[in-house]
């Protein structure tokens, strides 16, 4: 009876807040005619590719719409884009998770105010290793656990647009893990004429940022052009000691054989070191403050004493952790290259072949190591001994450096051919890849003063007594997906409806190879297929010439992440049988997800207004949770979610300087079963049942609205932004509540032309959190905080919001 009573008062709440919006509109609409449409048409429409594949380009600068925040669709689905008019005012140093953060449906905070730390996102409950993302049609989620690092991927001054899809991805979106929708990044061409770009960015902590890009121009008979771009960014931690570095380049090409047959090529690479900043748990921000951070001071090491045993452990160890034992270094590269070509009238081919590399480890790498406690291969024990200190005795626990290190190389192709037969376009292709993925967890030397032989630890690495290296994990997965896909977009009416009739049919192989090690000291190796029909079902139908409606009904598909078939820290995934044999505790079924969209918009060149009734059916979670019959935790299909809602979306044209973005999302979670947790005490074969079923979602907000309204006059502009995020949990159980918190940006800029050699100057001011908000989001979704009924208890932890941070940026064009 509650939960019918709250859902009602829920759509009541919704449907007057779209009621008022759809009320209001006329009449906005009615001033807004006098909207300076003269720079170009307004707010085009999104409009497909002609030669990437599952990406979208703009036709027009689309800066009369939002804000630079919304363009107009067309798509029988729920989609937000944001474009270049609005990226390039931000922060150079910012990330596409700081970029799509007033969407709808979206729920996303950055660790820090440059956004060179990364972030964390969940957009209707789903979080960011749950959405696809692809960069210039390559998928970057990590090929093992699908997560996402916002900061490594590009540069925002050479993006065009970053594009969210809430409800399902496009039909031939190259994922395996997409089970909530997907994001979609584009770097923006190179510039027909000749150009050299610097800017120079300035912060406060000691923020500096240096960019560089040279386009060729039109050469090869006009056919082809070029840029190349460089930046290198640092900054100070906002809090404790410790910095970001990074270095990235960017470089793409276009030849364009003839007006229909196109290639494209783009290089994106990054290299970066970080070090961590640290979260909290409630208990600690009581008792420390705000600010509270990483060690900053090292003890160094005891003197070793032979036949005395030296322990760093507890009462030695920095507690938290040594700032510099804390880091996070990663490089990669992303390669593509991909052509569109006329085979015959009417059919086009698209292909784009890819690569995807990456190297590196994070968090924290302060750890201690027993002497006596090697892996001994042969006896499946971890009792060899070895000499850390070099006392000649092998007493000792001694602080070492370990991490989770992983090195990816992920070539793939995507193939596609499009045929137009009448009123009927129809797509099939093909997508395919081999992600060779190499992780391990080595242990490196510390010296007195608290550094790491090597941040990237691959050298002064600790062996074991027969000179191999010690391994806290030992993994080699090969995971090879491919899928076939089809789409019918069939027009109608006069081409006033459209009927998408899509089916995809991805299959996904992990074959996952444990060496022995010091955490599971067996060879074995598992290998498991995974496959599933996603049918997708659109429909979109102008009601005259500004409005239209649509519905998407979709089947979306999340493989297991490859650490489920391997033993970690955290979960116990394979064990022994009767005879001794290697075996999976649990086998893992996908994630699945049915999501229907419903939506109605009104566009045109003053106004645009889009409103999405959404629900996902979402089942057999993939969760980390206690297993009763093997009495550990360990990764588990962990029941059912509902979540529905409502997302608004409302943008403007230009009148008299001014023009304005908002957001509306408004949502109801639940849960749809209960919980099997750890008792508290050990030694137990049985677990605790927790009451999760009809409680709301973790990391989904009930309500978020965003808002960005812009004044420009002559060559000045000046914009704010606020997002206001509403109250979530942070445990399934609902026992640990995130207060609703507001956080507001204010930038502002002037173009002062041509100054003596120099054209385009122009000078840019940004603050982020300019209320000096104090604000937190969990670091992940946990079951309950405090012990329930035996039940283990959880420590809940924090990132807090960066405070008020402001920079200013000078950039030219020679």
């Amino acid at each position: 009876m509650s939960q019918k009573k709250s859902w009602s008062g829920f759509g009541k709440t919704a449907l007057a807040a779209a009621a008022a919006m759809v009320v209001a509109m006329p009449a906005m609409a009615q001033e807004a005619k006098k909207a300076d449409t003269s720079a170009d048409e307004g707010a085009p429409r999104a409009k497909e590719d002609a030669v990437r594949l599952g990406t979208i380009t703009i036709v027009g600068s689309g800066a009369k719409l939002g804000v630079g925040q919304m363009l107009n669709e067309d798509a029988a689905k729920a989609r937000s884009t944001v474009t270049r008019e609005a990226t390039e005012k931000d922060r150079s140093t910012g990330n596409p998770f700081q970029a799509i953060a007033l969407l709808p449906g979206v729920n996303t905070f950055n660790y820090d105010g440059t956004g060179l730390f990364g972030g964390g996102l969940t957009v209707r409950g789903f979080g960011a290793d749950q959405m696809g993302f692809t960069v210039n049609g390559v998928p970057v989620n990590d090929s093992g656990n699908f997560a996402v690092y916002p900061q490594e991927y590009a540069d925002q001054e050479n993006l065009c647009t970053q594009s969210l899809t809430q409800g399902s991805p496009d039909s031939e979106s190259p994922h395996a893990g997409a089970t909530g929708g997907n994001i979609t990044v584009n770097s923006c061409d190179p510039e027909d004429k000749r150009r050299v770009r610097v800017s120079q960015t300035l912060g406060e902590l000691s923020l500096t940022r240096s960019f560089i890009r040279y386009d060729t121009g039109r050469f090869f008979d006009n056919k082809a052009k070029v840029f190349l771009s460089y930046s290198h960014s640092q900054a100070d931690k906002w809090k404790g000691k410790g910095e970001a570095k990074k270095d990235h380049v960017d470089a793409a090409f276009r030849l364009d054989l003839d007006q229909d047959n196109v290639i494209l090529g783009s290089v994106l690479y990054n290299r970066a070191i970080n070090n961590n900043i640290n979260s909290l748990s409630v208990a600690q921000l009581n008792q420390f403050g705000y600010n509270y951070d990483y060690s900053t001071t090292f003890p160094g090491h005891r003197p070793g004493v032979n036949g005395t045993a030296q322990n760093e452990g507890t009462g030695w160890a920095p507690s938290p952790a040594y700032y510099k034992l804390a880091n996070n270094p990663f490089e990669n590269a992303i390669v593509s290259v991909s052509g569109s070509f006329k085979l015959a009238d009417k059919v086009q081919l698209k292909i784009q072949p890819y690569l995807w590399y990456g190297f590196g480890n994070g968090g924290v790498q302060q750890t201690t190591l027993s002497e006596s406690a090697f892996m001994n291969k042969a006896a499946h024990t971890n009792n060899l001994r070895v000499d850390l200190n070099g006392d000649g005795d092998t007493l000792d626990t001694i602080i070492v450096g370990r991490a989770s290190v992983t090195k990816t190389y992920r070539p793939g192709i995507t193939t596609e051919i499009t045929a137009q037969f009448g009123d009927h376009s129809v797509r099939a292709g093909v997508w395919y890849e081999r992600a060779r993925h190499r992780q391990t967890q080595p242990a490196v030397t510390v010296d007195n003063a608290g550094n790491l032989a090597s941040v990237w630890l691959d050298s002064g690495n600790i062996t074991r007594p027969d000179g191999t290296l010690y391994q806290g994990r030992d993994w080699y997965s090969v995971s090879t997906a491919y899928q076939a896909y089809i789409t019918d977009n069939w027009t109608f009416a006069d081409d006033r409806g459209l009927l998408t009739v899509g089916l995809r049919t991805p299959h996904v192989t992990r074959d996952v190879t444990n060496f022995a090690n010091e955490s599971f000291s067996y060879d074995y190796r598992i290998k498991k297929d995974y496959n599933e029909l996603l049918p997708q079902l659109g429909l979109r139908f102008m009601l005259d010439a500004s409005q239209q409606v649509f519905l998407n009904v979709a089947k979306n598909f999340r493989a297991p992440p490859n650490y489920a078939y391997a033993n970690s820290t955290s979960t116990t995934n394979v064990g022994l049988d009767a005879n001794g044999q290697v075996k999976l505790l649990n086998e893992l079924t996908p994630e699945t997800a049915i999501m229907t969209d419903l939506g109605y918009r009104y566009q045109s060149r003053a106004i645009s207004l889009s409103a999405t009734l959404f629900n996902s059916d979402y089942k057999n979670r993939q969760a980390t949770a206690f297993d009763p019959v093997n009495n550990v935790s360990s990764n588990i299909n962990a029941g059912r979610v509902n979540n529905r809602g409502l997302e608004l979306e409302l943008g403007t044209g230009v009148f008299k300087g001014f023009s304005a973005y908002g957001s509306f999302t408004a949502q109801k979670s639940k849960s749809k079963d209960d919980l099997t947790v750890g008792r508290a005490a050990t030694g137990t074969t049985t677990g605790v049942t927790l009451p999760t079923s009809g409680k709301d979602y973790v990391l989904t907000p009930k309500t978020m609205i965003g808002m960005s309204v812009q004044y420009e006059y002559g060559t000045f502009y000046g914009r704010l932004k606020v997002k206001r995020t509403g109250t979530q949990y942070a445990t399934l159980i609902n026992d640990e509540q995130v207060p609703a918190y507001w956080v507001a940006d204010f930038d502002a800029g002037y173009n002062f032309g041509k100054v003596s050699y120099a054209d385009n100057v122009v000078l840019r001011f940004n603050v982020s959190n300019i209320g000096n908000a104090r604000y937190r989001n969990p670091t992940g979704s946990n079951t309950n905080a405090a012990a329930f009924n035996g039940s283990r208890s959880n420590t809940i932890f924090y990132y807090l919001g960066a405070p008020r941070f402001a920079s200013v940026s000078l950039s030219a064009d020679f």
